[in-house]
C-alpha cells in the first residue's frame, strides 16, 4: 500500500532529529514507500471548501541536525489530495491550535487526520484526564483563590500548572510553608485567561514520571522520566533523564481502564503520563518518546503507529 502523507509540523529545521517522535514517523513512512508532503500550520488556509497548505516534498535522513531532510520545491495543493494528514505541531493549545483542528475536521475522515481533529479539540491532555478521578492524584481545576487556598491547607504540598501547557512550562511546587501562592496565583492570573490545575505533590516523583505509549487502545512501552536534582519537572527539555521500564501491573490497569475512551475518539497515538500508581496526563495532541524508547532497547513505536494507519486506510 502505497499512501500520500503529508506532514503539519513545526518547521523540520527546527527539531532534534534524534530524539523527535514526528521524525520517526516520517522516516518508517518513507521506508514503507509512502509519499511524503511537509507544511508548516501557519500556511494553511481555507476558501471556499478547499482546505489547502503550502507543501514541500520532504526527504528525510537519519542524520545529525542540518543534514536529516532535503526539501522540494514549495506548491500550494488541496489536501483533501493526500491519503493521511499528521497533526504534529507543539502546542500550547490555544485558540491557533483550536483552529487548526477546525480546519482539519473539514478533511477528516476523508481523509485520515491523525490524531482525529475533533477528539484532540475535545479532549486536551489535562481535561480528557479528568474523566478518571480515581485514577488521579487529587486534583483541583479552578481559578477560584479561596479553593485553592483550602486544597492547599488539606493537601499541604501541591503542584500548581497551567491548564493548556506543554513541555512542563509553568509548572511550580509549592511546599509546606512555603508562602508564594498569592503572588503565583496573581502571575498566573495575568498570563492565563482559563482555570488553573492543582494537584496534590505525588513524592514518587522522585523516582519517575512515566510516559506510557498506547497505540490503538493497546499499551506497548513505558519510558521512565527522573527529575534532575533539585528540579519538580522530570521533562527531558528541563534535565530529565530518560530510562526503559517494564509496565507495571498498576500501569496495565490504567492502561485499560483508559483504553474504551481512546478507541471511542479513535486515537491512534497516545501517550499518558503516570508518577507512582497515578494518571496524571493524557497526551493526544503530538506525543513523544518514541524515539528514545527505541533506542534504550524498547520496540519501535513508528512501525506499531503505522500499521493502524495502514489497518484504517485498507
Amino acid at each position: 500500500m502505497k499512501l500520500k502523507v503529508a506532514v503539519q509540523m513545526d518547521h523540520v529545521a527546527t527539531i532534534n532529529p534524534r530524539g523527535d517522535s514526528t521524525f520517526a514517523m516520517m522516516l518508517e513512512a518513507q521506508a514503507r514507500g509512502h509519499d511524503l508532503l511537509h507544511y508548516t500550520p501557519d500556511t494553511l488556509a481555507l476558501q471556499g471548501n478547499v482546505v489547502s497548505a503550502l507543501v514541500q516534498p520532504i526527504t528525510v535522513t537519519d542524520a545529525s541536525k542540518g543534514e536529516h531532510f532535503v526539501l522540494g520545491e514549495a506548491h500550494r495543493m488541496d489536501l483533501s489530495t493526500q491519503d493521511v494528514i499528521l497533526m504534529r505541531q507543539d502546542p500550547p493549545f490555544d485558540m491557533n491550535y483550536i483552529t487548526l483542528t477546525h480546519l482539519l475536521e473539514r478533511l477528516h475522515p476523508k481523509t485520515l487526520v491523525v490524531n482525529p481533529p475533533s477528539a484532540v479539540r475535545n479532549a486536551p491532555e489535562k481535561i480528557l484526564v479528568t474523566d478518571f478521578p480515581e485514577l488521579m492524584p487529587p486534583t483541583l481545576v479552578t481559578r477560584d483563590r479561596d479553593m485553592i487556598h483550602a486544597f492547599r491547607k488539606e493537601h499541604t504540598n501541591i503542584i500548581v500548572k497551567p491548564l493548556y501547557g506543554n513541555g512542563g512550562a509553568g509548572v511550580f511546587f509549592l511546599q509546606e510553608g512555603d508562602h508564594n501562592l498569592a503572588s503565583l496565583l496573581e502571575l498566573f492570573e495575568q498570563n492565563y485567561r482559563e482555570p488553573f490545575m492543582v494537584q496534590k505533590y505525588l513524592p514518587d516523583v522522585r523516582k519517575g514520571d512515566k510516559r506510557i505509549i498506547i497505540i490503538d487502545g493497546e499499551a506497548v512501552a513505558g519510558l521512565n522520566r527522573i527529575p534532575a536534582e533539585g528540579e519538580a519537572r522530570s521533562n527531558m527539555h528541563v534535565g530529565g533523564r530518560p530510562e526503559f521500564i517494564e509496565l507495571t501491573a498498576r500501569d496495565r490497569e490504567i492502561c485499560a481502564a483508559i483504553a474504551p475512551a481512546l478507541k471511542e475518539r479513535d486515537m491512534i497515538f497516545v501517550g499518558i503520563d503516570v508518577i507512582g500508581d497515578y494518571l496524571t496526563e493524557i497526551n493526544v495532541t503530538s506525543p513523544t518518546g518514541i524515539r528514545e524508547i527505541k533506542r534504550f532497547g524498547g520496540p519501535d513505536i513508528a512501525v506499531l503507529i503505522w500499521d493502524a494507519i495502514e489497518k484504517r486506510r485498507a
